[in-house]
C-alpha cells in the first residue's frame, strides 16, 4: 500500500505492536508519552491514538487539525465525547478488545483465592456489569462451578433476561463481588462510588471485593476501612482512584494489587491495535495494512485446562508482588509490561 503523504498521526508511545502498521500508513508519525501529549504536539496532526493517560478535550484539541481520535482501550472516560461530537471530530474506543484478558485475570485470581481457602468452590459470585467483559467473567465463574448472580440494570431495563439481581441481593448473598462497569458520574445508572461506605457496610457475607473496571467505581477509602475492620475477607484491585498515585495503604492491605494491567495480555493489545487501525483507515478512506499478530508467549508445561495450566499461563500474584515492592513504578510497570498470552 502507498503512504498517505502529509498525514500526521500522534501516538501514545506505550501502545505496543502498532508501529509497523502505522508506518504502512504514513511516514509522519510522532510517538510521545501519553500523559505528556500537549496542544502544541497535536496542533497540526490529522489523527491522535491514545490510551487512558491522555485527556482528549477542548484544552488539548481546540484549534488543532485533528479529525480523528482513537483510544486503544475499552474505557473512554478520558475522552470528552460531548466536545468531540460538537466539533465534528470522529472518535472511537475498542469495546471488548481485552475482555478475554480480564476474564483470564479473574480466573487466575479465583484459583488463588480457592487455594488459600479464602473462598470455596460453589460459593456465590456477584458480577456487577455484564457487557463484553462481564459476559466473559460470568462464563468463567460458571465454568469454575460458582453460583453466579448478575446485576446489570441497563440491560434489565431493556427487557433482557438474566440480569435482574439487585445490588442489595448481591450484598446479601455473595462471597465474591466483581465490578465490570464503565465509570459514569451522572444519570440513572451512575457508577461513581457504586460501592461506597454505605454499600460496603451492608455486605452480609464479608465477601472478596474485586475491581478491574475503573478505580472510582469503588470508594477506596471505604475499602481500606473494610479490610482493616474485617468487614470483607480480601480485596483484589487492579484499578485505583487517583492512579498512579493510588492509596498505598490499600495496596499493602490488598490480597492482590496490580497496576491496571488486567486487560494487558498481548492478545488484548493486538485486538485493540487492529480495531484502531481499521477505524483510522475507514475514516480516512485508505487501504488497511495487514493485521497485527500477537508475539509468541512462554511455553506451558501443565496439563491444558487445569488450575496449574491457567496459573502457568498467568499468575496475577507476580504482578502484585512487583507493584507492592515498588509502588512508585506504577506507570513503568504498565508501560513495560511483559508478554502475556491468553
Amino acid at each position: 500500500m502507498s503512504l498517505e503523504i502529509g498525514m500526521k498521526i500522534v501516538v501514545d508511545d506505550k501502545i505496543p505492536y502498532i508501529r509497523e502498521a502505522i508506518s504502512c500508513i504514513t511516514d509522519d508519525a510522532v510517538y510521545l508519552k501519553g500523559s505528556a501529549i500537549t496542544a502544541d504536539d497535536v496542533c497540526d496532526a490529522d489523527a491522535l491514538i491514545v490510551r487512558t493517560r491522555t485527556m482528549c478535550n477542548e484544552s488539548l484539541l481546540k484549534g488543532s487539525s485533528v479529525k480523528f481520535v482513537a483510544t486503544a482501550t475499552i474505557g473512554y472516560d478520558h475522552l470528552d465525547a460531548e466536545y468531540l461530537d460538537r466539533e465534528g471530530i470522529a472518535w472511537m474506543n475498542c469495546p471488548g478488545c481485552n475482555a478475554a484478558s480480564v476474564a483470564q485475570y479473574l480466573r487466575s485470581s479465583l484459583i488463588l483465592l480457592l487455594r488459600d481457602g479464602i473462598i470455596e468452590r460453589g460459593c456465590a459470585i456477584g458480577v456487577v456489569g455484564c457487557g463484553n467483559v462481564g459476559t466473559k467473567v460470568r462464563a468463567v465463574a460458571n465454568d469454575m462451578g460458582f453460583r453466579v448472580l448478575v446485576c446489570d440494570p441497563p440491560r434489565h431495563d431493556r427487557g433482557e433476561s438474566g440480569f435482574d439481581a439487585t445490588m442489595d441481593e448481591i450484598a446479601e448473598q455473595c462471597d465474591v463481588i466483581t465490578f465490570h462497569t464503565p465509570l459514569t458520574k451522572d444519570g440513572k445508572y451512575a457508577t461513581y462510588h457504586l460501592a461506597d461506605k454505605k454499600y460496603i457496610s451492608s455486605l452480609k457475607r464479608k465477601p472478596v471485593i474485586i475491581n478491574t473496571s475503573r478505580g472510582s467505581v469503588v470508594d477506596n477509602a471505604a475499602l481500606e476501612d473494610a479490610i482493616i475492620n474485617k468487614d470483607i475477607r480480601a480485596a483484589v484491585i487492579d484499578t485505583w482512584e487517583n492512579e498512579p498515585a493510588m492509596n498505598r495503604r490499600l495496596l499493602d492491605l490488598s490480597y492482590i494489587g496490580t497496576p491496571h494491567i488486567a486487560g494487558y495480555s498481548a492478545d488484548g493489545k493486538v485486538n485493540a491495535d487492529n480495531m484502531v487501525i481499521k477505524g483510522l483507515c475507514e475514516h480516512f478512506g485508505i487501504e488497511c495494512p495487514a493485521k497485527i499478530e500477537a508475539p509468541a508467549g512462554k511455553p506451558v508445561t501443565s496439563e491444558r485446562g487445569t488450575d496449574d495450566y491457567y496459573l502457568e499461563l498467568y499468575n496475577p500474584m507476580e504482578d502484585s508482588e512487583r507493584l507492592k515492592s515498588a509502588p512508585e513504578k506504577f506507570e513503568e510497570l504498565r508501560g513495560n509490561y511483559p508478554i502475556r498470552r491468553e
